[in-house]
């Protein structure tokens, strides 16, 4: 019998999902609405989407943004529409299904991607002092308004307009499907930004009701939850959390040392193994979000993907 051969692994890169990836067809004569579309994650989805042939509505408040994402999708041949949204109001949550019928003749899918970190503008410069009372913090510090903002967006924003969007697919009554936009916040908790992990986990209890309520009629419904993500807004609260924890160091530096937890687990496990610690990219969640809302995915709903990099694996 041969001696076995010694095996010598060594370390290898996950590569990430190539920008320019698309199955062509995969959306051809279908209409997707992306709230949330102008930025990040919801624009690398609409990219994509205009790629594999659906008719993409972006729906975003960043005005400047969601016209550069439209602009970027007529480059590539693609057909798309943009409408500026706030899903804070039942009017341009009704506006914008009312458009992207109108335009392009039904609404097949959704992905409701509008949400925010704290209660800071996404397009403000950071300034910690005017805007204590919006920024994120724990309980005992943390602002009305902060609450109410985060609230008002990531939960009762995505109740209004997936009330819309429901009310449309049902009176096509030829099924559909919806992905929400969710956060490793709403599997487990998070230091220091109460709104944030309580409307997510609102979003994860909300995707679930509706995969209940709406199977009967054919409408599929998921929701993706990540870790760190290239986005403005990880930047952004990458930002502020260091000059948080810089100001909390310089207060305690003469008081009783606190265990600092936000820190206890800065990466997920791909993160951990990657020779750069690199995050996820917007174009590895489009992936997974256009997977959901095709026919491939005809047997999930009610599903809250941890597309995190195994964060919650350990």
């Amino acid at each position: 019998m041969n001696d076995p051969v010694p095996l010598n692994p060594t370390p290898r890169d996950i590569r990430p999902v190539d920008p320019d990836q698309f199955f062509a067809g995969r959306f051809a004569g279908r209409t997707l609405l992306i709230t949330g579309g102008a930025r990040g994650i919801g624009r690398a989805t609409a990219l994509r989407a205009a790629r594999e042939g659906a008719n993409v509505v972006v729906a975003d408040t960043l005005e400047a943004d969601g016209r550069q994402t439209l602009a970027d999708i007529h480059a590539g041949g693609g057909r798309a529409i943009f409408v500026p949204v706030d899903v804070r109001r039942n009017d341009d949550c009704q506006r914008m299904v009312d458009d992207a019928v109108a335009a392009f003749g039904s609404l097949d899918g959704v992905v409701n991607g509008a949400g925010v970190m704290d209660g800071v503008a996404p397009a403000d410069a950071l300034d910690l002092q005017r805007q204590r009372g919006l920024v994120f913090a724990p309980i005992h510090e943390a602002g009305d308004e902060y609450w109410e903002r985060v609230m008002g967006i990531n939960i009762g924003g995505l109740f209004k307009a997936m009330r819309s969007q429901l009310r449309q697919m049902l009176a096509q009554g030829r099924g559909g499907a919806i992905v929400n936009i969710g956060s490793i916040a709403g599997l487990i908790g998070l230091a220091g930004n109460p709104a944030y992990v309580a409307s997510k986990h609102a979003v994860t209890g909300l995707t679930r009701n509706a995969a209940i309520d709406y199977a009967p009629y054919g409408i599929r419904v998921n929701s993706v939850n990540m870790a760190g993500t290239e986005t403005p807004m990880t930047d952004a609260a990458y930002k502020k959390v260091m000059q948080i924890e810089a100001e909390k160091a310089q207060a305690a530096a003469a008081g009783p040392k606190i265990p600092n937890v936000a820190f206890a687990k800065p990466l997920s496990l791909l993160a951990i193994c990657d020779s750069k610690n690199r995050m996820s990219t917007p174009w590895e969640q489009a992936a997974v979000i256009l997977f959901l809302l095709s026919d491939d995915a005809s047997n999930i709903t009610g599903a809250c993907w941890a597309t995190d990099g195994g964060w919650t694996t350990f």
